[in-house]
């Protein structure tokens, strides 16, 4: 379950900040490029801050997709 809401998150921002850069203002690729960053270095070093966040709220690690 962690993990679909992880990737869930980590989409919605990027097409969020598509569109906003779209529509508003280019510099809201930034929050895109901070995702990719994130995936990255979590690919790598296993350690993802909102994974822990939804541990600490409870959030089972069940199977995911």
């Amino acid at each position: 379950m962690r993990e679909r809401i992880i990737r869930g998150v980590a989409g919605t921002l990027v097409l969020t900040s598509i569109l906003l850069a779209y529509f508003i203002d280019i510099a809201w690729l930034l929050v895109a490029a901070f995702v990719a960053v994130n995936l990255l270095q979590s690919s790598i070093t296993r350690f993802c801050p909102l994974e822990t966040i939804l541990e600490k709220a409870g959030v089972e690690e069940g199977e995911s997709c």
